[in-house]
């Protein structure tokens, strides 16, 4: 009996030492870790406020990890070394020429911390949808290098604002300043080319992918916001405080019906074998956009929010509405 309780005993001191050991450990490893994420630059940094807080970030950052789109960091003059890229899709033909590939860190919602890591970062932007979905992943990438969220729920806000945003972040203001007002510029020259016809033309915007049938665009998506400002009207279902409306039947492909369609190719190959099949739907031949011959088949900068997309979509709109009618 003594012998059966002394080991007993004995048997639980040893699990106790056990615990003690990994607790100690723990704690080491998170005050390791915390000590970590916060070597940040002390010598020429500066506080940044965002949506997670604020953050100390290099003031002339070399090596830009980017897990959002890259194209506006691009445009503000500091090519990221990395992002995420959406697995299965080419490089738009709207970029080519403008930006050049970067390495993938894997997609936007799920990158690879590992390879980022590795990478040597000295600030890394990511989006506030994306910590959303997995909010331990801020506190994972603050680890690696200094990091900033840029505030893009879903629906997103306007792209001017997180253009913005962006150029803060980077201390680009002026910079983006410039590239607005080039745009503000376009879009009075377009509104005076097309006079009056503005307030009358109803433009439509859709697409078709394989994996959600057809969309429309609403009047707070990216594209439709351009119209917006250039002054075009939209149809009935297409009006309002509307982002996109998705899986549209064939029966209701009334719906995307106007004077003028902008429909929108995603550049894939199983997507241009859906649009084929749309059209040979009988429904399709129907619209009377397509009878008067003034749908437009467009790339999908239509969908992007980075300022290349935007001007790419002006350029069509002086292509088809300016030069065509």
């Amino acid at each position: 009996m003594f012998t059966r309780i002394s080991w007993h005993h004995f048997k639980y001191l040893l699990l106790l030492g056990v615990l003690i050991v990994i607790l100690v450990s723990a704690c080491k490893t998170n005050h390791d870790s915390n000590i970590t994420s916060y070597k940040q630059p002390v010598e020429n940094c500066r506080t940044v406020q965002h949506i997670m807080g604020s953050t100390c970030i290099p003031r002339n950052p070399k090596r830009v990890v980017t897990l959002d789109s890259f194209e506006n960091t691009w445009a503000l003059g500091i090519r990221p070394i990395a992002s995420t890229i959406v697995p299965g899709f080419p490089m738009p033909k709207y970029l080519q020429g403008k930006v050049e590939r970067v390495e993938s860190v894997g997609s936007y919602n799920n990158p690879n911390l590992e390879k980022i890591l590795r990478l040597k970062p000295d600030l890394i932007i990511y989006d506030s949808y994306n910590v959303s979905q997995s909010p331990a992943i801020y506190k994972q990438l603050s680890y690696i290098a200094p990091t900033v969220v840029l505030n893009t729920p879903f629906p997103p806000p306007p792209w001017i604002d997180t253009f913005k945003e962006l150029a803060k972040v980077l201390d680009k203001e002026e910079v983006s300043k410039q590239l607005i007002d080039k745009y503000w510029q376009r879009v009075e020259k377009i509104k005076q080319a097309l006079g009056d016809r503005r307030n009358t033309l109803q433009v439509s915007i859709a697409n078709t992918a394989s994996e959600s049938g057809i969309w429309s665009y609403g009047e707070k998506h990216f594209s439709g916001s351009v119209l917006k400002d250039v002054g075009l009207q939209r149809p009935k279902s297409q009006r309002g405080d509307l982002f996109y409306i998705e899986n549209i039947s064939k029966e209701k492909m009334s719906d995307i019906d106007g004077d003028v369609l902008f429909f929108v190719s995603w550049e894939r190959e199983d997507d241009k074998k859906t649009l084929n099949k749309l059209k040979q739907s009988p429904l399709w031949s129907k619209l009377k956009v397509l009878q008067k011959n003034k749908v437009y088949f467009v790339g999908m900068h239509w969908h992007s929010p980075d300022i290349f997309a935007i001007n790419a979509i002006l350029d069509d709109l002086e292509k088809y509405l300016v030069n065509n009618l």
